[in-house]
């Protein structure tokens, strides 16, 4: 390799790492969802559903919503447990629109939930009067 291209090479490197020293770590985790009934624990006869996207950044910290039809949602969370278990809340969603619930500004996981998290053990669901426990769920996956 001739001293042009081992620059050129160089500082092709040098501006990569800058880039990515200047926006963090230069990573996140998008997850888009489909809630459903059927994902719920006990499974739920419904014929609601929800949509949305949520990304959690490799600092933990979380943004995103999600986005319901076919139910009037009372309260909506991120909870920490494995697919087929339910677990305690983690981030309660704030109501920001018609059927639209969002992650609040600047929610973060700690390690012990991003651990969770990157095992697949984080949850999103919405609850309603009908169905306490929660109507729609979609399990959170890295």
């Amino acid at each position: 390799m001739n001293t042009i291209t081992t620059r050129i090479s160089n500082f092709s490197l040098l501006a990569a790492a800058a880039l990515l020293l200047a926006t963090g770590s230069g990573l996140a985790w998008a997850e888009d969802l489909k809630l459903s009934g059927a994902q719920e624990v006990p499974p739920v006869t419904t014929s609601a559903g929800g949509t949305g996207s949520i990304t959690i950044a490799a600092d933990g910290a979380v943004s995103g919503s999600v986005t319901t039809t076919g139910v009037a949602g009372t309260m909506a969370h991120i909870h920490v447990a494995a697919m087929g278990k339910n677990g305690p809340v983690i981030i309660p969603l704030t109501k920001t629109g018609d059927g639209v619930w969002s992650v609040p500004p600047g929610a973060k996981l700690n390690p012990e939930q991003m651990k969770s998290y990157q095992a697949g053990e984080l949850y999103v669901n919405v609850h309603s009067d009908a169905h306490k426990g929660g109507e729609v769920r979609a399990q959170l996956k890295p």
